[in-house]
Order: C-alpha cells, then sequence, then structure tokens
C-alpha cells in the first residue's frame, strides 16, 4: 500500500490523524483544492500550498483531453508538470460522464462520448481510467464509477452499485497487471454509489471492501453520488447513517462536496478527505465565503465599506487590508485581482475549519466547535451577504 492512514484522536465519530503518501503526510480531515487542468484557477502552487492544502485534484477526464496523459507522463508526471510538491489525487472520469449525460453513452466496458473540445469519439473503460492515472502519476487514482442522478429508483441506484463493483475489480486487475509490468507508488480508492438509499450504501460499502483481485485491494473508499440534486438534508442525514460505518482502517473520502455546512456536517459523521470546486468557482463568481455565510461582493452595500472580508481572516486579501470598498471595485471592473483574492480568502476559509476542527477533535471538543461555526453560519443567512 502506497497511501496508509494513521488516527491519532477520535471524538465521537470524528476523528483526526495523518495521511501518509510518496509526497508526504497530509493531517486530515483535509480540504482538496480541484485543480481541473492541472492548475488551481488563477493561483500559484505556493499560493495554495499558503492556504494548508495538502494535497490537491487534477481531473483525469480533461487531462486525458488535453494536453493528453502521454504528454504529462513525458514532463514527469503532474507533480512535476505542474510544480505542486505535495500529495495528490486524479479522479477516474466517471463524474464527467455524468454531468456530460447528453455527449455520453455507458455500456458494460465503459462510457463512449464526444469530446467537448473537438468532437472526436472517446472511449473510457475501467482499464483506460487506470492507464492514463498512471501516466499523470498521482498519488491516488479512483476506479471508473457510474454515477446515478439524485433522486434515481431503486433499481437504478442498485444497477449503478452493481456496475461499479463490476467496474472496481477490472480496475483492480488492471492495477494489477501494471504493476507486474512496471510497479509505482499510487494507491487506489473504489467509490461507494447508492444514492440516499441508507441499505443500498451500506450493502456496497460492505461490497467494495472485501472486494480482493489476487491480493490487491481499495486504499481508501469513497463516497460518490453525493451533491447531485438530492436535497441537501437527505445528504447530510445519510452521511450521518452511514459514514462512520465505512472500514475504518481505511481514509473516507466524500467527493465533490462541498459547503462549508458540509464539511461540518461531514466531518462530524466520521470523513477524512473532501473537495470541491465551490470555494475557487464562487470565487470568480463573486462570491466570498466567510463564517458568517456568503458576502456577495458586486452588491451596492460595499461600495463604500473599509473593512476586509474578515478582520480575523489570515489570509492576503484580509491580512493584507483590501477592503470590500475596493474588491467590489476590481470585481466590476474586471480586474483579474480580484477573482485571485476572492479565491486565496476562501481556500484560506477551508483551510482554516479543517484544521480547526482537527485541533478541537484532539481536544475533545468537536461538537462545540461544530455547533459554534453552525450557529455563525445560521445567523449571516438570515442577515443576508
Amino acid at each position: 500500500m502506497s497511501v496508509t492512514l494513521t488516527i491519532d484522536a477520535e471524538d465521537g465519530h470524528a476523528r483526526t490523524g495523518s495521511l501518509n503518501t510518496p509526497h508526504g503526510d497530509v493531517p486530515v480531515p483535509t480540504f482538496m483544492p480541484v485543480g481541473t487542468q492541472g492548475s488551481v484557477k488563477g493561483l500559484s502552487p505556493d499560493e495554495v500550498a499558503a492556504t494548508g492544502a495538502r494535497v490537491v485534484l487534477g481531473n483525469t477526464y480533461h487531462l486525458w483531453l488535453r494536453p493528453g496523459a502521454e504528454v504529462v507522463a513525458g514532463q514527469g508526471g503532474l507533480h512535476r508538470f505542474s510544480r505542486w510538491p505535495h500529495a495528490m489525487l486524479t479522479d477516474s472520469g466517471g463524474f464527467q460522464a455524468f454531468s456530460l449525460a447528453k455527449m455520453c453513452k455507458r455500456d458494460d466496458d465503459g462510457f463512449e462520448f464526444r469530446s467537448h473540445l473537438d468532437g472526436r469519439r472517446c472511449r473510457l473503460s475501467p482499464e483506460e481510467a487506470v492507464r492514463v492515472q498512471r501516466l499523470i502519476g498521482a498519488d491516488i487514482q479512483m476506479q471508473l464509477d457510474v454515477c446515478p442522478p439524485g433522486g434515481s429508483a431503486r433499481p437504478v441506484l442498485r444497477e449503478a452499485c452493481s456496475v461499479t463493483t463490476a467496474w472496481g475489480r477490472r480496475c483492480l486487475e488492471a492495477r494489477v497487471r501494471a504493476d507486474e509490468a512496471s510497479p509505482i507508488a499510487q494507491a487506489m480508492f473504489g467509490i461507494v454509489q447508492g444514492g440516499t438509499d441508507v441499505a443500498l450504501r451500506l450493502e456496497h460499502a460492505a461490497e467494495l471492501a472485501s472486494l480482493e483481485v489476487r491480493g490487491a485491494r481499495f486504499d481508501g473508499l469513497a463516497l460518490g453520488g453525493f451533491s447531485v440534486g438530492e436535497p441537501i438534508p437527505a445528504m447530510h442525514e445519510v452521511l450521518g447513517a452511514i459514514a462512520h460505518r465505512v472500514d475504518p482502517t481505511r481514509p473516507r473520502y466524500l467527493m465533490g462536496v462541498g459547503t462549508p455546512r458540509d464539511l461540518l456536517v461531514a466531518i462530524g459523521a466520521g470523513v477524512d478527505m473532501f473537495d470541491c470546486v465551490l470555494p475557487t468557482r464562487n470565487a470568480r463568481n463573486g462570491q466570498a465565503l466567510t463564517r458568517d455565510g456568503k458576502l456577495v461582493i458586486k452588491n451596492a452595500r460595499w461600495k463604500d465599506d473599509p473593512r476586509p472580508i474578515d478582520e480575523a481572516c489570515g489570509c492576503p486579501a484580509c491580512r493584507g487590508g483590501y477592503s470590500r470598498s475596493y474588491l467590489r471595485h476590481l470585481f466590476i471592473a474586471g480586474e483579474m485581482l480580484a477573482l485571485r483574492l476572492l479565491s486565496l480568502h476562501n481556500l484560506h476559509l477551508y483551510g482554516e475549519l479543517v484544521a480547526g476542527a482537527r485541533a478541537a477533535i484532539r481536544a475533545g471538543a468537536f461538537a462545540s466547535f461544530q455547533r459554534s461555526w453552525l450557529d455563525r453560519l445560521e445567523a449571516g443567512e438570515r442577515e443576508g451577504g
């Protein structure tokens, strides 16, 4: 196993420790900024690391199509290509198949779709997903899975679980064959599906946890298929019922989620790892995320406001004294600096949230930490940003 989990403390279902990878230890719970094209939009690797991030996510689908996995491999892999020295995870392309459903068809062998770049036909099978991710060279690769839309009927959810398990077995087999030819230090995570059906989720989690192919098992287990159209309260309820029951010896990763509230709920449920485009995407749309909720920087109420986004924040935007008035001016004027500063602020908030959660778990005070954050968020939402 090239990635292992060490748990140092638990408080209820919440837990903290370290994810040990070939590119350094990652403290958990952790938030992974999303670097879709091999970069977190608008930010340098040093700036991303300064937010506390020690693992980022690269997008297999996009890097496969452009510049191509072989190009990335020829440049020494995505770590060297992107100049990111810490840990890295790549998704498998399964979510892109979900999000690009109108351009994609699925059969027993994988997905066939037309490239959104030039329309050429492409086929992504479990074996190809493994091949591409090995070339990209992240510390953790994900199995190819089937992600059903939120609200899907139970037969659809069950089929997604069945196919995901079958593809997981093929991914493990492909990993074994590739390692026999040329072993590399790269972990593989399985992806648990099942929508908001608790029994199906638990059944699928146990199935993937026990899956073994010629001695190879999944190094971690992810919860996929959340935040895809289901009601958020339902997602929170299901996470509370299942996350702590997923194999405690392996990392638990909640994919594509979410808001600060989502992270607080999921950490309390026993989740270790998160990724989401929300903090950087919302920043590019002019939204700062704070302990008091969302702050929409273009709103006229900030036109003459001399305060930083958050006086208690240590990010370059707040620590540097950039006022809400100035940030509003930059955003309305279309200046890139606004998007960079807002992105840095939002990622710093997420970094401070997970760092605070780790400290609270070690102190046996996670419930009060969680309640304090949630109370402030709810009060801020009532006031509006």
